[in-house]
């Protein structure tokens, strides 16, 4: 890793300029700090936003840079936090005045008073995130480094500036922080860190489940995001947020019949289905796919251990997951638990001869989402024999082709019925009934099952067939 040392040339972006001039203007110092000078030391890629602790009124800074710059951008004030933000071209700068802070135990919210750049740094959560830059005339571009974040940035360590209990006590949702930071830096956690983390594990649930998810996300979206899930195991957090998933910690052995263990399993097909999707709505749907298998577990001597029904209960589990953590429960939800319910679909169908009807039920079932479904189940090939590796992603393959040749013959991916049901009704002269019902559903599945193509006159001639043999009749007028 190759650490900056010219932090003045670094700092070329105008609004360091403006935000320069203004704090001379009010005579208040300014600094940049945080996430994008850890970043910037770093030569990473940061995220387009930009914090700034003033010395002074974080507000009144805010107010004047915006004066400073040509389009005078608007300047959003949250008096309740004493901070303010603008957007200067693609990027947000948000500007707080320094302070310090203090703790109930039952809240994260702090008591805050003003305070100097150092008791702004002692709040901070980690070692490399208190780092800061000076945007004053007489030193321009110094870093500030009370903690010897720099060396940790060398070292690829996360540390709290503080006592870690304190800090992690202080503010819960640190402890899920310092391991999504772990995740995304490939950095490690700093033994008494870790310690503390595993200490304070309970605190967590004082953190809204909206937080926790934020969190849980961007652990999610990293290259590999098992090394933040086992950290979470490890320290007892994720046993608290997600028991669902370290109840799949388990493996048993009866006359010589064992199972694999579940849990691990799943981190595998997480980390699988990484490089093959960005979206974290399949991710999550990778992490969730089986849930339901610890609560499904049965022994019987014929057959061994099985896990029968556990993608629909594991769906009905993952609805509960959203609704405790307060995630969406909008289409993401409904998508995630298509995803898990639907989840061994594919597989049973690369295991067996793959007939064009089970193909096109598997087609209608998933509709647009047949391909998320496919890239899920090849994700979920954790087999280290390369035969059998190699035989189920050839079947796969053969699925994939199916599916291409029976959407385009029989174009069942957004199926709708060729006769609708007020074309039935006004056939048979009929109100709304179960009849209406029954022929829609007969002519689905004959088309499912191939008995007629997916077409209006040979679904009109099989209805006629169907409506007869239930005694009715077309209506003469």
């Amino acid at each position: 890793m190759s650490i900056k040392t010219s932090y003045k040339e670094a700092l070329h972006n105008k609004i360091f300029e403006v935000i320069s001039q203004a704090s001379q203007e009010l005579n208040v110092d300014s600094y940049v700090i945080g996430g994008f000078v850890r970043d910037l030391l770093l030569n990473r890629d940061f995220k387009k936003d930009i914090d700034i602790v003033a010395v002074g009124s974080g507000i009144e800074l805010a107010l004047k840079v915006s004066q400073l710059l040509p389009n005078k951008p608007k300047v959003q004030v949250f008096k309740t936090y004493g901070t303010a933000m603008l957007r200067f071209e693609d990027t947000e700068i948000e500007f707080v005045g320094a302070r310090k802070e203090s703790y109930h135990f039952e809240s994260r919210n702090p008591v805050v008073e003003n305070g100097t750049l150092e008791d702004d740094q002692n709040r901070r959560d980690f070692t490399i995130n208190a780092l800061a830059l000076s945007l004053n005339a007489k030193n321009f571009g110094e870093l500030s480094d009370p903690f010897n974040g720099l060396a940790d940035l060398e070292n690829k360590v996360i540390k709290t500036p503080l006592d870690p209990d304190i800090t992690y006590s202080d503010d819960p949702l640190r402890m899920l922080r310092g391991i999504r930071f772990a995740n995304q830096l490939g950095f490690e956690i700093e033994e008494n860190s870790l310690n503390s983390i595993t200490k304070n594990a309970d605190r967590i649930k004082i953190i809204s489940g909206e937080r926790i998810v934020d969190e849980l996300n961007k652990i999610l979206s990293t290259d590999k995001p098992s090394i933040g899930f086992l950290l979470l195991f490890k320290t007892g957090l994720l046993d608290i947020i997600l028991p669902e998933l370290t109840e799949l910690n388990q493996v048993e052995e009866i006359e010589g019949h064992t199972h694999k263990n579940n849990f691990y399993h799943t981190l595998e097909v997480v980390d699988n289905i990484c490089p093959n999707t960005d979206d974290v709505w399949l991710r999550w749907s990778a992490l969730l796919h089986d849930i339901g298998k610890a609560p499904t577990k049965r022994f019987n001597k014929k057959q061994g251990w099985t896990f029968h029904g556990h993608e629909f209960l594991g769906g009905k589990m993952a609805k509960k997951i959203f609704e405790r953590l307060h995630m969406p429960l909008n289409h993401k939800m409904k998508f995630v638990q298509k995803m898990v319910m639907m989840s061994s679909r594919p597989i049973v169908l690369s295991q067996d001869t793959v007939t064009d009807s089970a193909v096109r039920r598997l087609v209608f079932d998933a509709g647009e989402d047949v391909e998320n479904l496919m890239t899920l189940c090849e994700a979920d090939i954790t087999t280290k024999n390369p035969n059998k590796f190699k035989k189920y992603h050839n079947n796969f393959e053969i699925v994939r082709k199916k599916i291409v040749e029976v959407e385009e013959r029989d174009q069942v991916r957004n199926f709708q019925p060729p006769i609708s049901g007020e074309e039935i009704m006004e056939l048979f002269n009929l109100k709304p009934s179960k009849e209406i019902g029954m022929l829609k559903e007969a002519i689905k599945e004959a088309i499912l099952e191939g008995e007629i193509p997916n077409e209006y006159q040979a679904a009109y001639e099989f209805m006629l067939k169907k409506a007869a043999k239930i005694g009715l009749k077309i209506n003469a007028c």
